[in-house]
């Protein structure tokens, strides 16, 4: 199945497909929580970016670290994941918090997962029901395996300064990305060579996914002044860095990518470390 699922063919599959309501707020913490027990798709469960997909802070380890494999195989086996379930995600920001989730199953081995394309706005769009009522969740049988590596620590980071191993692409907004309008992060800038996607390139006026032979081309073009380097993703805190990994898997440019999870939010950390604007 393609990384990307259509609200029209969700809504023949959901009483047989497990679907997870992944809203969230950078402003406010419970909001994606709220608005799910207010309404979401039949049968949905909830997954909390900062409680279920992220490990704890300490202040240099950036916004949303990712959380270890076992308190992720923990969290699956609670959404009723089994190793045979087709599961299917979704947000309310064109796939940004529900990529998280994409990759944090593949990153464990799981590959039966779609990002619903469009996520809530596209199925209220096709007048997919909506309830808030909240299913009863028997434990599934999740067990999973981190894929090697998928994931970067922040002295790899550092050391590819030098080595210029790897090409990292920063998918913040242009603007965050030169050092200007920083309102999340105390420092502003990027991490020196990295080059800039923001993510919301990868959708359409309709915050649908492009096509693929669209993202296919522009990633191409984009990445065509270095052939000989794999991808690191990286973002503000490891999160719509995800979706940039989704649109490249989407456009069958899936190979040699790795994750930088603490991402500026954690290489801005330390004073020490160099800044680019």
């Amino acid at each position: 199945m393609s990384p990307l699922l259509n609200a029209e063919e969700l809504i023949n599959h959901l009483d047989d497909w497990l679907i997870v309501d992944c809203r969230y707020n950078l402003l406010r913490s419970n909001w994606g929580y709220e608005q799910y027990v207010e309404n979401h798709l039949p049968g949905a469960r909830f997954v909390h970016l900062d409680n279920d997909l992220s490990a704890a802070k300490t202040g240099f380890n950036g916004r949303h670290p990712l959380a270890r494999p076992e308190q992720l195989i923990t969290v699956f086996q609670r959404l009723g994941i089994n190793h045979d379930s087709q599961v299917v995600v979704y947000d309310d920001m064109g796939g940004c918090f529900a990529s998280r989730l994409w990759w944090s199953l593949k990153w464990l081995g799981f590959d039966k997962v779609a990002v619903l394309n469009g996520g809530l706005q596209a199925w209220k769009k096709i007048g997919g029901p909506l309830t808030s009522i909240e299913p009863e969740v028997a434990p599934g049988n999740f067990i999973g395996q981190p894929r090697e590596g998928w994931v970067l620590q922040v002295d790899e980071i550092k050391e590819n300064l030098e080595s210029k191993e790897y090409l990292i692409i920063d998918a913040r907004a242009n603007d965050r990305f030169r050092g200007e309008n920083e309102t999340i992060d105390p420092v502003a800038g990027h991490i020196p060579g990295a080059i800039n996607r923001p993510f919301v390139n990868n959708l359409d006026k309709e915050g649908l996914f492009k096509t693929a032979s669209q993202i296919k081309n522009e990633f191409t073009t984009l990445l065509s002044a270095y052939p000989q380097q794999s991808i690191i993703h990286q973002c503000g805190s490891g999160v719509s860095a995800c979706h940039n990994w989704l649109a490249m898997s989407y456009a069958g440019l899936e190979h040699s990518l790795k994750l930088y999870p603490g991402s500026w939010s954690e290489w801005a950390s330390d004073p020490t470390r160099p800044v680019a604007r």
